[in-house]
């Protein structure tokens, strides 16, 4: 739903209502990933009906234009499930070879009075949930949803002391399953559906709720205020990431040189990431890059990092320089198996010369770090393309 929020909000802040699919699970080789949206709003001046967003990349949009119209009348929530295509060129399906679950809905003031505030969290960085039921033996049931707030944060700036919960499933049961599930799964940013039974039982079967996660986005800590730190940040940001850039050195570390940073720190890298650990504002989505290749700045906070719990810690330098880094690591008494988790020389074999193609090079490991994948070309291997994400 993030992909379409804005013109979801145009149209039900003006009385519309709008059929919404959204995938909620995907098999095999799906083209996008469960949380991928489809809007069918209102043309304007009596015009037909029209479509934003995808969930498919084209496969089987058409299918879902026409079932989203249909529910906007019935009001009347549908799960279907779109498989491989036949050799009919006709038939609805996906050419790839995947599987999606689709959950087609009605969105308007009544059926989603909570919107706009979910909408207020997103845009604020706060972490929200919404689940959603999917699927039940009760109609009455099919649709409720539950939005699901952290009270106060922890130490990784999303797991509550208690968290606000607003809406119903049904019953007390359901309804507290499903916001205990919500919570973990908002702590990773993991959108997903969870299976229990009809009154939330948890090795029961019967009900499928989506759960829609908003965290914050992740951060990327780029150390090191260089032409390289440059084009990372600008790939960084392209990723979705909240891109910091920190220098010691207040002459190179300015906005200007870098304006695709959310923002640029003027401090010593290992002081800066211990503040942000220390005040919970990093957790275990937050990736470090460290491109300052000199041990008086690198090393501190390179020690530091790799005793944090985070997604990804790379850090840049030659041959020689990583090996001499890693002596002084392990002087500095970094225990192997921490160690073992550096990711240095930073960046894929791409072969890579320029700024940008090192940025592309940094990004292809940090995506191969967070999804489980090996870095080989794709023509070289087998199995399904599109993993799970790892967390789950």
């Amino acid at each position: 739903m993030r992909d379409v929020l804005d013109e979801l909000l145009t149209w039900w802040r003006a009385g519309h209502a709008v059929g919404m699919g959204t995938v909620v699970a995907t098999f095999r080789s799906a083209p996008r990933p469960p949380g991928a949206a489809m809007l069918v709003g209102p043309g304007d001046d009596g015009a037909p009906p029209v479509a934003v967003g995808s969930v498919s990349g084209g496969c089987v949009e058409g299918a879902v234009y026409d079932l989203a119209s249909e529910v906007v009348t019935t009001g009347k929530p549908v799960l279907e499930r779109y498989g491989i295509s036949d050799d009919d060129a006709f038939a609805v399906g996906l050419t790839c070879g995947g599987i999606l679950d689709v959950f087609v809905e009605r969105v308007d003031r009544v059926s989603f009075p909570e919107l706009g505030e979910v909408a207020e969290d997103i845009a604020a960085g706060r972490p929200v949930a919404v689940a959603t039921v999917v699927e039940h033996p009760d109609e009455q049931v099919l649709g409720r949803r539950l939005v699901i707030r952290p009270d106060s944060t922890g130490p990784d700036n999303i797991l509550p002391d208690s968290p606000r919960v607003s809406g119903s499933l049904g019953t007390a049961r359901l309804t507290d399953a499903v916001t205990d599930d919500a919570l973990g799964l908002l702590t990773g940013g993991i959108s997903e559906t969870l299976t229990y039974g009809p009154d939330g039982e948890r090795r029961g079967e019967g009900c499928r709720v989506f759960v829609s996660s908003y965290a914050p986005r992740p951060r990327m800590l780029v150390f090191g205020a260089i032409d390289f730190a440059a084009a990372t940040a600008r790939v960084g940001s392209f990723l979705g990431y909240r891109v910091t850039v920190c220098d010691a050195r207040p002459v190179f570390a300015t906005a200007t040189r870098f304006p695709d940073a959310d923002e640029v720190v003027t401090d010593w890298p290992h002081r800066y990431l211990a503040a942000e650990a220390d005040a919970g504002r990093i957790d275990g989505r937050t990736v470090v890059c460290v491109l300052t290749h000199d041990p008086k700045f690198d090393v501190p906070v390179l020690e530091l990092a790799l005793r944090l719990d985070l997604a990804y810690v790379g850090a840049m330098g030659s041959r020689r320089t990583h090996d001499d880094r890693l002596a002084r690591l392990v002087d500095a008494g970094v225990p192997e198996a921490r160690l073992a988790r550096l990711h240095s020389p930073i960046g894929l074999d791409l072969g890579s010369r320029t700024p940008e193609e090192t940025a592309v090079s940094i990004a292809a490991e940090i995506v191969a770090a967070r999804w489980g994948g090996s870095g080989e070309p794709l023509a070289t291997t087998g199995g399904r393309i599109h993993r799970p994400p790892r967390s789950t």
